[in-house]
């Protein structure tokens, strides 16, 4: 059993790699055969199909993701100091992410936006999971009076998620060492304007 998940992260860590670098397209039974010296039905038996490898490889960044963004904040109370807590640790992880290729979900975002499948509703499920808990904090930020009545929590909302969609472009495109506190200034304006 041991062996088996060991196997099966060493196949996802790599399809992780390549997903990063070249989109959950660039991944391939065959592919990740022939780099990890196994034999394709060695990788097969593990998935079964390329959409499946595809969504395991998804839900693995994300969960690491999710353990770099959200996890070092989950102790904080729900509120503004749980999402600028958030929101600093989503621009550390897009200005030196964990893959080569920068941040999976944010190029998973745009190759399967436009696609039906399966694939496109994990992307979809993750990328509403990590709205829902920016959205979680907005909302608590204003019932707890630290941000005022009436403030406008979609619109700060999409600035938050515009600000780390830039981000990762200024990094991965440009290698815009200024990016990184372009967008703590920007996620700043936002979640401080009256």
């Amino acid at each position: 059993m041991a062996d088996t998940q060991a196997t099966r992260g060493r196949i996802l860590g790599r399809a992780a790699e390549i997903a990063s670098e070249e989109g959950l397209d660039g991944i391939t039974i065959g592919r990740l055969a022939e780099e990890l010296a196994m034999s394709k039905s060695g990788v097969h038996k593990h998935f079964g199909t390329k959409e499946t490898l595809q969504i395991s490889t998804l839900d693995t960044a994300f969960a690491a993701f999710w353990d770099r963004v959200v996890e070092p904040a989950a102790a904080l109370p729900p509120g503004l100091r749980r999402l600028r807590a958030v929101c600093a640790n989503s621009v550390d992880y897009l200005a030196e992410p964990l893959l080569p290729g920068g941040c999976m979900m944010t190029a998973a975002l745009t190759e399967y936006d436009g696609r039906p499948g399966r694939v496109r509703d994990a992307v979809a499920e993750a990328w509403a999971r990590w709205r829902d808990r920016l959205r979680t904090d907005l909302v608590a930020a204003v019932r707890n009076d630290e941000l005022p009545a009436g403030f406008d929590v979609e619109q700060a909302l999409f600035e938050i998620l515009a600000a780390g969609l830039a981000l990762n472009a200024a990094v991965q495109l440009q290698h815009d060492p200024a990016a990184a506190g372009r967008a703590r200034r920007a996620i700043d304006r936002t979640l401080t304007r009256t």
